[in-house]
């Protein structure tokens, strides 16, 4: 896949472009049913699929005490987005220069003149220009006027309400990491670099790796069973392992704290520090809770690992 930061970058012209535009934050269920019509009418076509989106989220320019968090990082999204096949990605630096781009202008100049589309493809959502103005009417009359089509792709909906960015924030934010997977498509994940931390998992017989994470969507505070990835340097996973994550302020030896996410390998021996990690959540075990002592939390700590690993690894 190719990855380009900014429409004005683009040094070549693409083959017969079929371009889909928006945030695509989750690249969830939704997303992925204009990114499958995309990406079959480029290979009818013989020319190129490519998504045209944008960061930092508008929001974060326009009203950043209003801005969703996020549930991907930028790298997350383009990883996903080349695992569906995309050919080509465009990211537009969103800022307050760009906030003021007229509907015309950006249909005219940044998506006509720089993307020279053949066929453009947009949700039922698709908001452009300058204080959203941009409507769909101005879009699908422009376009052909400019030589390309556009299609508008209805909603997905799973249990009679569609799917959407904000849903599935909430879902996850509720621990309900099971259902979130439903409207995803696939396993929420976070990932950062493993720091050292106070080491008391080690001391209390299960080592855990301690995520210094980017990521802004958090599961609520508990313990969850779940996939841990290794990745190089470039992001590429190296591997999954069975794990247990907690993400939570660690009651039972602090009354106050920051949230620390810690994840435990099940089956792993070796040294993690420095290394990026990914963590998918599969499934919660439970709440976070406080303890009497330390032997009351190796007990639960036992118990959590056998069931995660009852869950992933069943017979």
């Amino acid at each position: 896949m190719e990855w380009i930061h900014g429409s004005k970058d683009l040094g070549r012209r693409l083959v017969d472009p079929v371009v889909t535009i928006g945030n695509f934050d989750g690249v969830h269920r939704g997303h992925r049913a204009i990114m499958d019509t995309v990406l079959e009418r480029a290979r009818q076509l013989g020319g190129e699929s490519v998504v045209y989106t944008f960061e930092p989220h508008p929001r974060a320019v326009l009203q950043p005490d209003r801005a969703p968090r996020m549930l991907m990082t930028l790298d997350q999204k383009l990883e996903s987005l080349d695992s569906l096949g995309v050919d080509v990605v465009v990211v537009e630096t969103f800022d307050a220069a760009f906030a003021k781009t007229s509907p015309e202008t950006f249909v005219r100049s940044f998506l006509h003149e720089r993307l020279r589309p053949r066929e453009v493809y947009v949700g039922y959502d698709f908001h452009y220009g300058r204080d959203r103005e941009g409507s769909m009417r101005l879009l699908t009359e422009t376009g052909p006027q400019l030589g390309f089509s556009v299609t508008i792709v209805p909603e997905v909906t799973v249990d009679g309400r569609d799917v959407n960015s904000t849903r599935i924030r909430e879902l996850i934010e509720a621990g309900k990491v099971e259902d979130s997977k439903v409207l995803l498509g696939h396993t929420f994940a976070v990932r950062g670099q493993v720091v050292r931390g106070d080491e008391r998992g080690r001391t209390l017989g299960f080592p855990t790796a301690n995520l210094d994470s980017p990521n802004e969507t958090l599961p609520a505070a508990g313990v969850y069973a779940g996939w841990a990835r290794v990745l190089d340097q470039e992001g590429r996973a190296l591997g999954a392992q069975p794990a247990v994550a907690n993400i939570g302020v660690r009651p039972t030896f602090h009354r106050r704290g920051g949230l620390v996410i810690e994840v435990h390998l099940l089956d792993f021996e070796g040294d993690l520090y420095g290394r990026p990690l990914e963590f998918a959540f599969e499934s919660r075990l439970r709440a976070e809770q406080r303890f009497s002592g330390v032997e009351a939390l190796k007990a639960q700590i036992a118990r959590d690992r056998d069931e995660a690993r009852r869950r992933l690894l069943p017979d």
